[in-house]
């Protein structure tokens, strides 16, 4: 069994480079756990799925403090965030169950075009243009459950999706992440749940795990991510944002890649 430290060491990478490049922490603790996970001798197909599980529940916990961080500055936007977090809610309980019983390298090829995209716009700095409004409730119920669904089989927490679609749609930056924060809970909550549930009575699972979530990494990663997230947003005041942003972009389509061509 991989130490704990490792887990810890991996919770402060996260933490950092959430902070500094607003990095979701998924897109670095998924593919980082199927690594450790392979060096524990587990199945690929396993690894994914315990990996993304894992990612989902450590999700929950750094999304609460980002909600309460936002609550105090008063900056969300409930009128928008409630009926986007109702539909991401649903989204992420049905897929999260589902994807339990997809094939794991399946999850492994989804998340590695995942990675590659994420990389590009790291390294083009895209946004999308502001040429709508938002819509009526119907339609951002549709939405919702679109970023749930599709933020729970990739283990994160949506923000790689809300950010750019309520930028689209003429919403301000920081009120669209702030809003994105508050989905990221119930896509945490409902996703690893639905992970959990799927996993139960699995065969083959290492001890120590609640479903497809693996309780020693949650525990590292949980514990020091949240303690150093400030430190990553006060090093972006003072490090080269910019030339990190594109190594990590860099870095992510290499690893994306790496996913969809290795076995």
């Amino acid at each position: 069994m991989a130490s704990i430290f490792v887990y810890m060491g991996l919770g402060l990478l996260t933490g950092l480079l959430a902070g500094m490049l607003g990095i979701g922490g998924g897109s670095v603790i998924v593919p980082a756990l199927v690594f450790v996970f392979a060096h524990q001798h587990l199945p690929p197909g396993l690894a994914m799925k315990l990996a993304i599980g894992t990612s989902l529940a450590s999700i929950l916990f750094t999304s609460l403090a980002a909600i309460r961080a936002q609550q105090k500055r008063r900056a969300i936007d409930w009128e928008v965030a409630l009926p986007l977090g109702v539909a991401t809610l649903v989204g992420s309980l049905v897929s999260g169950y589902i994807a339990g019983f997809l094939p794991g390298l399946v999850l492994k090829e989804v998340f590695g075009v995942f990675l590659g995209l994420v990389g590009l716009q790291l390294l083009t700095r895209w946004t999308p243009p502001a040429n709508w409004g938002l819509p009526g409730r119907p339609a951002l119920f549709g939405v919702g459950l679109g970023i749930g669904a599709l933020s729970a089989i990739l283990g994160i927490g949506g923000g790689s999706l809300t950010v750019p679609f309520l930028t689209a749609c003429n919403v301000e930056m920081r009120r669209a992440i702030a809003i994105s924060a508050t989905l990221g809970l119930p896509i945490a909550l409902f996703g690893a749940t639905g992970f959990a549930l799927s996993g139960l009575h699995r065969a083959g699972l290492p001890p120590a795990t609640l479903g497809y979530i693996y309780l020693p990494a949650l525990a590292g990663l949980t514990t020091v991510a949240m303690v150093v997230v400030p430190v990553g947003v006060h090093l972006a005041h003072n490090l080269p944002v910019a030339r990190l942003r594109r190594f990590f972009g860099v870095l992510l389509i290499a690893v994306g890649t790496q996913m969809l061509l290795g076995q």
